[in-house]
C-alpha cells in the first residue's frame, strides 16, 4: 500500500512544479497528508463516510484575509491518503493524477476560489 509519505512526495513534487507566481503567495501555508479526516471535520461538513473526502482547504482565504486580524489562522491544505487511494481503485484514476488535481483544487480555495470557480477553469483546458 502507498505510504502518507509517498503521498507526501507527490504533493511536494507537484507544489514545486507549480509556477512560482503561484507559490509565492502560498506563503507560510502547511501541508499534511493523513489517512482520514477526522470526526470533527466530517461533522462541520455533514459528510456520512471519510472516503467522501479527498482533501481540504482550512484557513481563511486570501481574498478574505485582513491585516486588522489579531491573530489570524495557520492556513492548511490536507491530503487524506485512503479515500484517494479508494477513489483510484474505484475509478482507475492514476494516483499520481490525482493528488495533483486535489493539490491544486486546495490551493485554489486557499486563493479564495470556489468550488464552481475552478470547475469553469478545469471545463476552459
Amino acid at each position: 500500500m502507498i505510504s502518507l509519505d509517498a503521498i507526501e512526495e507527490i504533493a511536494q513534487r507537484h507544489l514545486n512544479e507549480l509556477p512560482e507566481e503561484f507559490r509565492q503567495y502560498l506563503g507560510d501555508i502547511v501541508f499534511r497528508v493523513q489517512d482520514l479526516p477526522d470526526a470533527e471535520t466530517l461533522e462541520a461538513l455533514d459528510l456520512a463516510s471519510p472516503y467522501d473526502l479527498l482533501g481540504l482547504y482550512h484557513g481563511v482565504d486570501m481574498a478574505s484575509k485582513s491585516v486588522m486580524d489579531p491573530h489570524p489562522d495557520i492556513d492548511m491544505i490536507f491530503l487524506y491518503r485512503l479515500p484517494m487511494l479508494d477513489f483510484c481503485q474505484k475509478t482507475g484514476e492514476d494516483l499520481n493524477n490525482l493528488v495533483r488535481h486535489v493539490l491544486v483544487h486546495e490551493i485554489g480555495h486557499h486563493f479564495g476560489l470556489s468550488d464552481d470557480d475552478m470547475q469553469a477553469i478545469e471545463d476552459e483546458e
